[in-house]
């Protein structure tokens, strides 16, 4: 391999780590996002003075130095008509997040490719071949990780939501102006389903039915326990019974639930332990225990 092969492989490399870097860092919070949209759309002027970094970011200069993968990109989206939901549970519902994640999925294999150049050249059809197949896999895998943690976030958060909601019920408000107030106290502590409340109230207030903006919720989540939850509100709703009392009913069947599951989780304890016990302890004490006894033996045997 050539100097300047090497070279040219090691600024490659650099270009992307720094991209992705820049990416990363540059991404602006979702409040950020929409005090900047809705600035942008009263005085697009004064946005643009305001903020002198909106106009070019890190994800621009992203997008526009992978423009040429445009066609790629299209013939990926097409075979994948699932991508943008998937995202969208994972968090990432911004109009280029389906670009940049293909542009993701092309790039990952050729900087998989130049990494199997610095194995050598003897195995380096197999390495490349390896590292470029997890490099394309490797953007889904961590969608699915990330839709995975969004979702167990979601789900440990939901207990507490549901005793705030029946707190403020039963303090006099509406599930509308709850929802809102819940969604701003609990910004920090669960930004997850804090992101989907406001999503849900914003929704009633632009006019969406009640019910329809829920279910448009337990649609962009995807768990189960959300669609109780909006099949109880519907029942509530046909039914005529008050809400903060099966909002009671319903959060005391979360907690119970999630005490079980915890239960289960300890429970569980025991069989993973008996692994690294007959790995790393069992041997170590037979060396300590019969160590003593081998060696007397064999010293024994030696005086014979």
């Amino acid at each position: 391999m050539t100097l300047a092969l090497i070279l040219c492989v090691a600024l490659a490399l650099f270009a992307a780590m720094a991209l992705v870097v820049l990416l990363i860092v540059g991404e602006r919070s979702a409040t950020q996002s929409r005090l900047a949209a809705l600035q942008a759309t009263f005085d697009p002027e004064a946005a643009a003075v305001a903020d002198p970094e909106a106009a070019f970011r890190p994800q621009d200069a992203f997008t526009l130095i992978t423009s040429p993968l445009a066609p790629f990109r299209n013939w990926l989206r097409n075979r994948d008509e699932g991508l943008t939901y998937r995202l969208s549970l994972a968090g990432y519902r911004n109009p280029g997040d389906v670009d940049n994640f293909l542009s993701f999925k092309i790039l990952c294999p050729i900087i998989g490719i130049l990494l199997a150049t610095f194995f050598g050249s003897d195995n380096f059809i197999i390495i490349a071949m390896m590292l470029a197949v997890l490099g394309f896999f490797a953007p889904d895998i961590y969608l699915f990780n990330a839709i995975s943690k969004r979702k167990l976030l979601i789900n440990r958060a939901l207990p507490d939501v549901m005793d705030l909601l029946v707190i403020c019920m039963e303090a006099g408000l509406g599930i509308d102006q709850a929802t809102l107030r819940i969604a701003k106290e609990i910004e920090i502590l669960y930004p997850e389903l804090s992101e989907e409340l406001f999503t849900t109230g914003y929704e009633q207030r632009a006019g969406k039915p009640r019910l329809e903006a829920w279910r448009s919720m337990s649609e962009r989540v995807d768990l189960d326990t959300v669609r109780q939850f909006v099949a109880m509100l519907v029942q509530t709703d046909r039914l005529g019974t008050p809400i903060a009392k099966a909002l009671g009913t319903f959060a005391d069947g979360l907690r119970t639930k999630r005490l079980l599951q915890a239960e289960e989780q300890a429970a569980k304890t025991t069989v993973k332990l008996i692994f690294p016990l007959a790995i790393f302890i069992f041997p170590a004490l037979f060396i300590v225990l019969l160590g003593p006894g081998i060696l007397t033996v064999l010293k024994a045997l030696e005086n014979q």
